[in-house]
């Protein structure tokens, strides 16, 4: 009888702040969805399913003018669903139309269809995935051309369609830029090998020792490994992972409690493509571009450094390119200060784009 007091009691406890944190949740995420609602007589507002490579991926189309420029986002990770940045964003949609996509092995879709259901889960079929994609949003909108905007991992997607594709893409849009340079460059792992040890992290020390610097050597477990401590030993970084991506992602109207837990299972099921992505060169594949390029980057980020993306940037020749620093933010600089982005995309991207209404 004691025990079952105990725990009753214990339980109590616990029941009441969780009940209180699940209370302040439903509040604050019917006010975000409030300030997501687009009532504008020539606004899109659309989430939905759409059979690409074979499997069913949810697609995001949000705007306030559908005569407004189209931006394709393609997120980070992989396996980081940007859908529950959407507070964040909310006032980017009222200059352009901006469409999110969880990418096979992620999120919406990734829960739609199950792990053992995504196919093949590879870099080569990601960007396969995107260009349908663009295919498919230009159909739908009307449009000629996009602004592909990539974030983390997903501009390296971004940038080989931005290269190779420019009768899809109107300009290219780098936030938090990866570059990729076929492992020649280990300063990352050695500056990661720095913190952990200035921090005392010895367990994670002895790991990524253990892994060396030839990132072509790694399984997707060790991708994973370095991927996290990286972050976690990036103070601007954590920062923002706390206050930027988990805030976001608890109180998102636009997921349930069961979302969350597929948000963090699609960084495991998505890591079976980070290994092959070691042995990418965006410098083999070329510097040239036909379209405007333009790259984001939180001065602060070291987990893909400014000093690695203005190495490629200024080796890139196109048109019009432009390369900004946001000051005092690590990765996720573009939704730490999305009005920074804003004024940056208003003043210097859409400018760039000259007929990108033209009718397809």
């Amino acid at each position: 009888m004691l025990g079952t007091v105990l725990t009753v009691t214990a339980g109590a406890t616990v029941a009441a702040p969780v009940a209180g944190l699940l209370a302040r949740r439903a509040i604050v995420r019917s006010g975000n969805a409030d300030r997501l609602r687009i009532n504008s007589n020539h606004g899109i507002d659309e989430q939905s399913y759409v059979t690409i490579g074979g499997l069913d991926h949810w697609l995001s189309i949000r705007g306030e003018d559908r005569a407004n420029p189209v931006v394709v986002e393609l997120h980070g990770g992989p396996g980081s669903s940007n859908s529950i940045l959407a507070g964040l964003s909310r006032d980017w949609e009222r200059h352009v139309t901006l469409v999110r996509w969880d990418m096979r092995g992620t999120g919406k879709t990734l829960r739609r269809s199950g792990a053992g259901s995504q196919g093949d889960l590879t870099f080569d079929q990601l960007v396969r995935d995107a260009v349908d994609v663009v295919e498919h949003v230009r159909e739908r909108l009307g449009v000629r051309r996009v602004v592909l905007m990539g974030c983390s991992f997903g501009s390296a997607i971004a940038m080989r369609i931005a290269r190779s594709r420019p009768d899809l893409v109107a300009a290219y849009v780098g936030a938090d830029q990866k570059i990729f340079d076929g492992g020649r460059d280990t300063s990352d792992y050695y500056a990661t090998l720095d913190r952990l040890e200035r921090a005392g992290k010895k367990k994670e020390l002895v790991t990524v020792r253990e892994m060396g610097p030839d990132q072509r050597a790694w399984s997707a477990e060790q991708f994973s490994n370095f991927s996290r401590f990286a972050s976690a030993s990036d103070p601007h970084t954590f920062a923002a992972m706390k206050s930027v991506v988990m805030k976001s992602l608890w109180y998102s109207p636009l997921h349930s409690l069961r979302e969350i837990i597929t948000f963090f299972k699609s960084f495991m099921v998505s890591a079976p493509v980070l290994p092959s992505t070691a042995f990418l060169d965006d410098w083999a594949d070329g510097t040239r571009f036909e379209i405007p390029f333009f790259v984001v980057q939180g001065a602060c980020d070291l987990v893909n450094t400014p000093a690695r993306a203005r190495t490629f940037f200024d080796d890139v020749q196109a048109p019009v390119k432009e390369i900004t620093l946001i000051e005092d933010t690590g990765h996720f600089a573009v939704y730490k200060r999305p009005e920074i982005f804003l004024d940056f995309l208003l003043t210097r991207v859409l400018p760039a784009l000259p007929g990108i209404r033209q009718q397809a």
